[in-house]
């Protein structure tokens, strides 16, 4: 195992890449193929697909509050390595729907992470590679952790993100408590409120706070904004950060689930890590933590992407679109 503790990205023109020319601009301006949906037992779920069919597929999931677009500038790059990229819009975005209309919108860890094993076992897919940031980053740690072999190489955003929503943890230090001020924001009815009337606007700070240094257009942002018309965004959002702080159920299909998460299982998978060096929702440390170097067993690099804040694949889609087909060289 090649371990880099720490290794600055930052996209330009020095990196020894099989990227196309101009990647960077293209991301701004490329539009997505068109959105396919697929139905599983419990959603349809929307996606955008490149590459050839029988290409090798890749999971991309995004994570709050952004949507399937964060990776319109890592799936032409895929695309064009003859991967088959299919980045997903989660459920409670954009067109991803659940078929009952009396089922719970739930959005815990277990289900996110299964929605992804439901839509590989729809699309026919045995095997395939995952990458993934906030949401998206802790369905594929899940997802890699409790399905193994099915699972050939990840890109997880964020470090090791499987949360324990059995058992209360420690308590929060300030600076965490303070970070986190929108979690406890949404398990009041304020947040229920705030989030219901005024999401745009919301969200929108969400992306200056968390991604400083990210000078997105109005534009590119009401394109992503758009995905959190959905009926279910905020029974989903809400759920999310509620059952994580042990404050909702979770559904009883996945309670057993759950229980094993709890227990912080390994990802024992190849991985790539990636940080954004500007994240202002947790600003990474420096060099590899001892969770990391724990809890992921085939850890292939752990890198920090400068310039880049919390939607890393949004900012900065050249170093993850390289991650991805390094991690995918890796391996077989």
């Amino acid at each position: 195992m090649t371990l880099v503790r720490r290794q600055v990205l930052t996209g330009g023109a020095g990196m020894a890449l099989t990227l196309a020319t101009g990647t960077r601009a293209f991301a701004q301006i490329a539009a997505a193929p068109p959105v396919k949906i697929t139905r599983t037992k419990y959603l349809a779920i929307g996606y955008h697909e490149s590459g050839p069919a029988n290409g090798f597929p890749v999971f991309l999931l995004h994570g709050f509050p952004d949507d399937a677009h964060a990776y319109d500038g890592v799936a032409p790059v895929l695309a064009k390595a003859g991967f088959r990229a299919i980045a997903v819009y989660l459920r409670g975005y954009g067109p991803t729907r659940f078929l009952d209309t009396a089922a719970p919108r739930t959005a815990e860890q277990a289900a996110i992470a299964q929605d992804v094993i439901d839509l590989a076992d729809a699309l026919k897919i045995g095997r395939f590679a995952l990458c993934g940031f906030d949401w998206g980053g802790r369905a594929a740690c899940v997802t890699a952790a409790l399905n193994p072999t099915r699972v050939r190489a990840a890109v997880l955003m964020g470090g090791y993100s499987i949360q324990n929503t059995v058992t209360p943890g420690p308590v929060a230090q300030p600076g965490g408590v303070k970070n986190l001020w929108y979690q406890w924001y949404f398990n009041a009815p304020a947040g229920v409120r705030g989030l219901t009337e005024d999401r745009k606007a919301l969200c929108k700070f969400m992306w200056h706070e968390w991604s400083p240094t990210w000078n997105f257009s109005d534009a590119l942002y009401d394109l992503t904004a758009a995905s959190f018309d959905n009926p279910d965004f905020v029974d989903c959002v809400i759920h999310s950060y509620r059952h994580r702080n042990l404050n909702a159920p979770g559904e009883p299909r996945l309670v057993e689930v759950e229980k094993i998460l709890a227990q912080r299982p390994k990802v024992d998978v190849p991985t790539i890590l990636l940080h954004g060096g500007d994240d202002g929702a947790a600003k990474p440390p420096a060099d590899v933590t001892p969770v990391e170097r724990t809890q992921f067993t085939k850890l292939i690099a752990r890198r920090i992407v400068e310039g880049s804040g919390h939607f890393v694949p949004h900012e900065k889609p050249e170093p993850v679109a390289a991650a991805v087909l390094e991690a995918l060289k890796a391996t077989t």
